[in-house]
């Protein structure tokens, strides 16, 4: 039973591949990059799910696929995994379908698998703690400094992406989720403060919050580029999911009180872990460049 996983050096994919690989399983890794190094026992083939065409060899034999998300090619990549005999795919998706705020990016990976003949399982986590580290991990590492606007306002579940990788490799692995769509958070409803103090305690350094306002921010994490420039105005509430503009102050009247419990990673692989182990993971990355 081959297992292909795309996105295989991705914040979720690495993980799933390195533990199917430790559990024992055939794991393929697809990849553009002819340099991607692999764990041992996951063996690598070229290709592109931007290029259906050139899929061909990575889908030889493969009875399991974790698909990471291109919605322009996604009817094309699904047919031919059909076409090659995969029987079970599960879909690395979003809790924003779930909320009905994606509509144009993951839905339409999730919709061409439900229409195919396989056996499908979408998981979809909501935000990434990771987020945090791409974020403010510079101003960390250089200043001991976090620049937000709402440090004590904005609170959400930053999720652990082993959490995310866990639940995905529990479904391709054992029977019993087919047609099911997990959401995966973290177990802990935390404001920006919160999130930085448990920083801070996993690195072992003060890392003080700078209140700035939402455009000094926005400046600065322009400035910052990568990932931070590229998020910076759906993250600080300057546009919504879809792109459309929207008011950054509104983010200052967010309600933790009204926030319910969210779904975790638990009711699949029996665990759920919390942003201080997620920190500790971590730890290392908000001391040295990464």
């Amino acid at each position: 039973m081959t297992i292909l996983i795309t996105g295989a050096t991705g914040n979720v994919g690495r993980h799933v591949a390195r533990r199917l690989a430790d559990a024992g399983e055939p794991v393929r890794a697809l990849t553009r990059d002819p340099r991607a190094e692999f764990p041992a026992g996951v063996s690598a083939v070229r290709g592109d799910l931007a290029r259906p065409d050139s899929l061909t060899e990575a889908f030889r034999g493969v009875e399991r696929l974790f698909l990471f998300p291109v919605p322009e090619t996604a009817r094309e990549v699904v047919a031919a995994a059909e076409r090659a005999g995969v029987q079970r795919v599960v879909v690395l998706s979003s809790g924003a379908v779930t909320g009905g705020f994606d509509t144009h990016f993951h839905l339409p990976v999730e919709q061409a698998v439900e229409a195919s003949g396989m056996a499908w399982t979408h998981v979809r986590p909501g935000e990434f703690a990771l987020n945090k580290l791409w974020m403010w991990g510079p101003s960390i590492r250089a200043e001991g400094v976090v620049r937000d606007p709402n440090p004590d306002a904005v609170a959400w579940y930053p999720t652990h992406e082993q959490d995310i990788a866990d639940v995905a490799v529990a479904v391709l692995l054992a029977d019993g989720h087919d047609g099911r769509a997990y959401d995966v958070n973290g177990p802990d409803l935390l404001t920006h403060r919160e999130q930085v103090e448990l920083i801070a305690e996993a690195v072992g350094r003060e890392i003080r919050i700078a209140e700035v306002t939402p455009h000094e921010a926005r400046e600065f994490y322009r400035a910052q580029g990568g990932f931070a420039a590229a998020n910076a105005d759906f993250l600080l509430g300057f546009e919504d999911y879809s792109g459309a503009e929207s008011d950054p102050s509104a983010l200052a009247d967010f309600d933790k009180s009204a926030v319910p419990p969210m779904p975790t990673s638990a009711p699949v692989t029996g665990r759920a872990r919390g942003f201080a182990e997620w920190a500790r993971d971590h730890a290392a990355d908000f001391v040295r460049a990464i």
